[in-house]
C-alpha cells in the first residue's frame, strides 16, 4: 500500500522530526569524500522549511557501537548540509546522560536542529521504548527520508513513528522515500515488459530469495559475478579458484533448466587476485583448475548486453565482476552502459543500491539511469517482498 508523503500534510508552525541517511564516507580527518546522501535529502528538508515547518534532523554514522566517539559525530555532516542547503544548522551536543543530544535541542523556524549520531546510545540498534518516546517528544510530525535505514526496526526509525502514530500525529514519506517507493515498487508491481533483473554479486545465498522473488515476475534473469561461478560448478564444471557457494549448489542445480535464467559463457580468468595479474578469457565449460573469474568476458557481454537493451524494465543488483580493479571491470561497465542504452530508449532503469550503485557512480553513469536506489539492503529486502519496518510503521494514503 503507498504511504502519506509530505506533501499530503500541513507543516507549517509544526516541529517536524526527520529521519534522514547521512552515513557518508569521510576520510580519517573527517573530510567527507562524497556529499551525495546529504544532497538527496535536500529537496524533502528544502519542502519541509518552505512549508513552515521547525526542522530536527537526525541520522546515524559508522558503527560507534553505542558509545559517543569524535570519530563518528555528525559535526561534519552539520557543516556540509549547512552549505548545500542554505540554512543555519546547529548541532546537538552530546553527553553521556544524553548521547544524543535531544535535550539541547530547541526546533526553531531560524535554523535546523540535527541531533547527534542515533548510534551513539545502544539504545537506538536496541529500539528502545524510552529512547522512542525521548526521539517523540520533539516532534508533531515525523518523516522518514532515509530508506537506507527502513530495513531496520530501530528506534529513530520504527519506534519514534509507533509512539508518534499512538498519540494521532502525522507519520509520512519523504520525497526520496517516495521515489524509492515508486521506482521499486512500481516495478514489482505493474512492469513495462520485457522486465529483465541482472544478479551478480559474491553469494548466491545472499540472493536466493530475490531469485525466487523475482524469477516469477521477470522475463529474463541475468546472474554474472561471483555467483554465476556456482551455477557452473552445479552444471558440473570446473571453476578453478573462483568463489563457490557450495551450500547453494543444490539450489542452483534446481535452476539450472529454468528457460528465464541467463548464465555467463565465457570468463576472464587470472592466476592471483590482482588487477596486475596476467588474465584470460576462455568458455565457462573451459576454466583451468589454477586459475579464478574475476568477469564475464566478451561473448557474454554481448548475450548480456542484447537481452537488456531489449528491455522496458530493468533492475541491477550486484555486479559482474571486480569492478574495483579497472582490468576487471569491464563487464560491469558494460551491463552500466546497455543500461543507459536503454533508458535512453525509454525502458525504466534501477540501480538496486549497495555495489551496484558505487560501480555506477564510479565508472560514470550515474545521471543515465532512472533511479539509483539509497538502499543496500534495504533494496533487497523490498525486492525480496519483505516488509520494511521503517516503511510500514508510516501512515498508508486512504
Amino acid at each position: 500500500m503507498s504511504k502519506q508523503t509530505i506533501q499530503d500534510i500541513d507543516v507549517q508552525g509544526k516541529r517536524v522530526l526527520v529521519r534522514v541517511d547521512f552515513n557518508v564516507p569521510q576520510e580519517d580527518d573527517g573530510t567527507i569524500t562524497d556529499d551525495r546522501r546529504i544532497a538527496a535529502a535536500i529537496p524533502t528538508l528544502k519542502a519541509l522549511l518552505d512549508g513552515g515547518a521547525h526542522l530536527v534532523v537526525m541520522s546515524h554514522l559508522g558503527r560507534p557501537k553505542g558509545k559517543i566517539s569524535a570519530e563518528f559525530s555528525l559535526a561534519p555532516v552539520a557543516e556540509r548540509l549547512q552549505t548545500l542547503i542554505g540554512t543555519d544548522v546547529h548541532l546537538a551536543t552530546a553527553t553521556e546522560a544524553d548521547p544524543l543530544g535531544i535535550t539541547t535541542v530547541s526546533p526553531s523556524d531560524a535554523y535546523i536542529s540535527l541531533l547527534e549520531n542515533t548510534r551513539f546510545t545502544a539504545a537506538e540498534e536496541a529500539n528502545d521504548a524510552d529512547l522512542s518516546a525521548q526521539l517523540a517528544s520533539l516532534a508533531d510530525v515525523y518523516v522518514n527520508d532515509a530508506f537506507g535505514a527502513a530495513h531496520r526496526a530501530h528506534a529513530s526509525t520504527e519506534g519514534v513513528a509507533t509512539v508518534l502514530r499512538s498519540q494521532g500525529k502525522p507519520c509520512v514519506a519523504g520525497l526520496l522515500m517516495d521515489k524509492e517507493i515508486a521506482y521499486l515498487g512500481g516495478a514489482l508491481k505493474t512492469p513495462a515488459r520485457p522486465f529483465v533483473a541482472i544478479l551478480g554479486g559474491a553469494k548466491v545465498k545472499d540472493k536466493i530469495k530475490v531469485i525466487d522473488a523475482l524469477l516469477p515476475k521477470v522475463d529474463s534473469l541475468i546472474v554474472g559475478g561471483g555467483m554465476s561461478y556456482t551455477f557452473n560448478k552445479a552444471a558440473g564444471r570446473e571453476i578453478g579458484k573462483s568463489l563457490l557457494d557450495s551450500d547453494s549448489l543444490p539450489y542452483c542445480a534446481s535452476l539450472l533448466g529454468n528457460e528465464k535464467l541467463v548464465l555467463p559463457v565465457d570468463v576472464v580468468v587470472a592466476g592471483a587476485f590482482s588487477n596486475d595479474a596476467p588474465s584470460t578469457i576462455v568458455p565457462n565449460t573451459a576454466m583451468p583448475a589454477d586459475q579464478e573469474g574475476l568477469d564475464i568476458g566478451p561473448e557474454t557481454i554481448e548475450k548480456f548486453a542484447a537481452v537488456i537493451r531489449g528491455a522496458k524494465t530493468v533492475i541491477w543488483n550486484g555486479p559482474m565482476g571486480v569492478f574495483e580493479m579497472p582490468n576487471f571491470a569491464k563487464g560491469t561497465k558494460a551491463i552500466a552502459d546497455a543500461m543507459a542504452d536503454a533508458t535512453a530508449a525509454g525502458a525504466i532503469t534501477i540501480v538496486g543500491g549497495g555495489d551496484s550503485a558505487a560501480a555506477v557512480e564510479l565508472l560514470g553513469y550515474a545521471d543515465r539511469m532512472s533511479h539509483i536506489s539509497t538502499g543496500g539492503g534495504a533494496s533487497l529486502e523490498f525486492l525480496e517482498g519483505r516488509v520494511l519496518p521503517g516503511l510500514a510503521a508510516l501512515d498508508n494514503k486512504e
